[in-house]
């Protein structure tokens, strides 16, 4: 009896899922008919009635067809529900614990995805389940030191919490709210460092006799390496918030984890530097290369320079129609065989308002008017506006051919310093995630003011690890080669017999420590030399967070 109640449960549960997949397209049903009933009073010739009327024709009966299914399936469930409530009536009268599903995490089926941006996550679950949460012991013990953190001055030690697991697929549903392209690419949860295998072009199936013997087919596969950077920043928090109820204080740490990292995840899906800069490697980047990285896997598809292919330039200021052709065949150069998903182009609110302006007709009773219901005409696929990007630059394709791995967990921390004069407390929220276009053909990067496309973008500097050396000067001596941060081994054959040393770090909070000969240099202190004819090293090295460089100038002296 328990095993049918368990897999009418699930069934349920499936059905409830595929039903909120079904209402999620009645939006889409009513901005076609909002688009019909414009284009009805539009028809003026005996041709355009007919087009409406067949496209109206169509309308209803994928309309009626779409309502029927979801009249079935709610009355499938109900059905399910009674069934399942039957069996539960008859179970023998023993005491259950009423908390198991809720002690496992499972939340009410609810759409966080569709909730309106006024609206926050968690206070979206029913009061029951809120109230489940918060009665655990670890989400207790979680809240208790966010509040221990408000007004500390300094870093304390092992400060760095674990976001309970109960409300970490609150915050991985509540993220697609804020990022615009997590639910446009392929998203895969992975622990470590991982492989991702992905299937080549697949190869058309033969015919032949019904007795005939088959025929073999080729699979080709590859793999991709995705590792785990972490993606973070730091958010100052109104004290009175931390003095708040735990209903308020778990709705902002949901929101605020959700809204920081989901962002963060836009930009680096698009233009991340890769895994040189500790992130993921953005599609704009990928299309940029003109040669094969030398830390490319051996078991990926075979690199090819896209360069010039899939980076293009259209000029806007040509006629709308042959504007359009130009921008149709661009777009076009993201033909694959891989993809079974749907395109999706991104672009800022001014790119997107001139592609508008190219769409202006006037209709039938002299209106203005611009069809671009955030559906891209005649190329197809949905618009995305981000604000970050350039002007005149749309970047798009195949999302699915994009692999974003998230790693298990993610975390809070409290920071260095308070906000004494507004009254805040500043956190740190950080996950750890890895990406890249698995098929990078499939992706386009276009700009239409005929300029090149930004192919670089500017991230916040990871200043909190941040050890470069931003000047070095000994003495009046010369350095080989010529001073940079980046580089770290250098030669002096020295002139003077003693040099001031004197290192100055980017970040100034950064910790230096010099030594010469095995001994301690104070920076800004003077060193004598060796006077040997050999070459002895002077080590600088600069600590900040969890990063340390150390610069080498080996200095010869002459004999005396």
């Amino acid at each position: 009896m328990a095993l049918k109640a368990l897999m009418l449960s699930r069934r349920i549960e499936d059905k409830k899922k595929e039903l909120v997949r079904l209402r999620e397209k009645d939006q889409e049903f009513e901005t076609r008919e909002k688009e019909l009933e414009t284009a009805i009073g539009e028809a003026v010739t005996d041709e355009e009635k007919q087009t409406v009327s067949e496209e109206v024709e169509t309308f209803d009966t994928e309309k009626a067809s779409h309502d029927e299914a979801k009249s079935a399936l709610e009355t499938e469930i109900e059905g399910l529900e009674q069934e399942l409530a039957e069996i539960e009536r008859k179970k023998p009268d023993v005491k259950t614990p009423e908390k198991t599903e809720r002690r496992d995490g499972k939340m009410a089926v609810i759409n966080i995805r569709s909730l309106p941006m006024n609206q926050r996550a968690f206070d979206a679950l029913p009061m029951e389940n809120r109230a489940a949460i918060l009665e655990r012991e670890d989400m207790k013990s979680f809240l208790v030191q966010i509040r221990s953190y408000k007004g500390q001055e300094r870093a304390v030690q092992g400060t760095e919490l674990t976001i309970p697991i109960v409300i970490l697929d609150l915050i991985a549903e509540n993220m697609y709210r804020y990022s615009k392209l997590l639910h446009r690419v392929r998203v895969r949860p992975v622990n470590g460092v991982a492989r991702q295998t992905i299937a080549g072009t697949i190869p058309e199936a033969v015919w032949t006799e019904m007795c005939g013997a088959l025929n073999e087919l080729s699979f080709g596969f590859n793999q991709v390496s995705v590792d785990g950077f972490k993606v973070g920043g730091f958010i100052p928090v109104c004290n009175s918030i931390l003095d708040d109820s735990d209903v308020n204080l778990a709705s902002w740490i949901v929101e605020m984890l959700s809204e920081s990292i989901g962002l963060a995840m836009d930009k680096a899906i698009l233009y991340g530097k890769g895994a040189a800069s500790k992130m993921p490697l953005g599609i704009v980047t990928r299309l940029a290369q003109t040669s094969r990285p030398s830390d490319y896997p051996a078991n990926a598809p075979d690199w090819v320079n896209l360069s010039v292919s899939n980076i293009v330039k259209v000029d806007s200021t040509k006629d709308p129609v042959e504007f359009w052709a130009d921008l149709a065949m661009a777009t076009g150069n993201t033909f694959t065989r891989y993809s079974r998903g749907r395109q999706f182009w991104a672009m800022n609110s001014r790119t997107y308002a001139k592609l508008r302006s190219k769409l202006i007709t006037f209709t039938a009773s002299g209106d203005l008017v611009a069809r671009f219901p955030g559906v891209m005409p005649i190329i197809d696929g949905d618009v995305d506006v981000l604000e970050f990007m350039p002007d005149g630059d749309i970047i798009g394709g195949y999302g699915d051919l994009y692999l974003l791995a998230l790693r298990a967990g993610m975390v809070i921390e409290s920071s260095r310093e308070v906000q004494f004069i507004q009254d805040n407390t500043v956190f740190k929220a950080t996950e750890r995630a890895d990406g890249q276009p698995v098929i990078p053909g499939a992706f386009v990067a276009i700009n239409i003011n005929n300029v090149d496309v930004t192919t670089v973008m500017d991230f916040v500097g990871d200043k909190a690890n941040d050890a470069q050396l931003l000047k070095l000067v000994i003495g009046n001596e010369t350095m080989t080669p010529e001073f940079n941060g980046l580089v770290y081994a250098y030669t002096i054959t020295a002139s003077a017999a003693a040099d001031k040393v004197e290192a100055t770090s980017v970040q100034s909070d950064a910790k230096i420590a010099i030594s010469y000969k095995g001994e301690n240099v104070k920076n800004g202190g003077t060193v004598t030399w060796e006077a040997d004819g050999n070459a002895h090293p002077l080590t600088v090295t600069v600590k900040n967070g969890n990063a340390i460089r150390v610069y080498t100038v080996n200095v010869t002296k002459a004999s005396a």
